[in-house]
């Protein structure tokens, strides 16, 4: 799809459905799409742009719904693979995926659906969770964050989610004092969204999977052994249906990895033959 710039510098794409998809472009090099999670806009992923820039011609952007982009109804996960897409066009036919948490089960979607594509796929702590009982409290959560999105109480919403993926309650008050919490309450509409990319049971879409032709590099943190312990075992599932998966654990580093900590591992794997 056609690719534009408007006069503040905000690069766009229009997707099948004709909704508009923002995004920033940096660097030079092969073509890296970052897709990022849950409450999340290109903005957050600057940090991580910013460093992978000097190897790569790196595109951050705007989940629809999210940010400078457009949303077009109904939602569909399938829509989403379509604005990524469209962005792989604008980009030159063919490019990498690189995703996080709920991103990264999108970027598996998309990869699985996109075939050459999709260059290399290299996604970090995809939450998928076949532990006993996960299933039901997935229904749980999605119901009761269904009602509170109905209701219009975003913000409440917004903490619902992160109180169910473990945020500890200092740090949900740090958060909540913050200024970032205004745009997180922003964005609480898109939260359906992460939970439909993620399936009705969370489970690890391993047909799917099967599907990616593209070598892939499937990532979990360490230290996310205590505080998501379903995690590894999530991961280690998704590299054993990927027919050309590695599988990689970054020491010391939780869900919300440091790019720091990331970088040197991508830049080994995207840049390796």
């Amino acid at each position: 799809m056609e690719d534009s710039e408007t006069q503040a510098a905000v690069r766009s794409v229009t997707s099948k459905d004709g909704t508009s998809i923002a995004y920033d472009r940096q660097g030079e090099g092969p073509p890296l799409i970052l897709v990022g999670g849950a409450l999340s806009d290109r903005a957050g992923s600057a940090p991580l742009a910013d460093l992978l820039a000097p190897r790569f011609t790196v595109i951050s952007f705007d989940r629809r719904g999210r940010g400078d982009s457009g949303d077009t109804g109904p939602y569909a996960v399938t829509r989403e693979i379509e604005d990524i897409e469209a962005l792989i066009d604008a980009a030159g036919g063919r490019a990498h995926l690189v995703g996080f948490s709920s991103g990264a089960a999108l970027a598996l979607e998309a990869a699985a659906a996109l075939g050459p594509k999709v260059a290399k796929l290299a996604i970090y702590e995809a939450p998928y969770d076949e532990a006993e009982g996960a299933a039901g409290k997935w229904r749980r959560y999605r119901a009761e964050q269904g009602e509170l999105l109905a209701a219009g109480r975003g913000a409440e919403a917004v903490e619902h989610h992160l109180k169910f993926v473990g945020v500890p309650d200092a740090t949900m008050t740090e958060m909540k004092a913050s200024p970032m919490w205004r745009g997180m309450a922003v964005l609480a509409p898109t939260l359906p969204y992460d939970v439909a990319v993620i399936g009705e049971d969370r489970s690890v879409p391993v047909e799917r999977a099967a599907r990616v032709n593209a070598e892939a590099l499937v990532m979990d943190g360490g230290a996310s052994r205590e505080t998501m312990p379903f995690i590894r075992a999530s991961a280690d599932r998704i590299a054993g249906a990927i027919p050309r998966a590695r599988r990689r654990t970054i020491d010391g580093q939780g869900h919300n990895v440091s790019p720091d900590a990331i970088v040197p591992v991508l830049v080994e794997f995207l840049s390796g033959n």
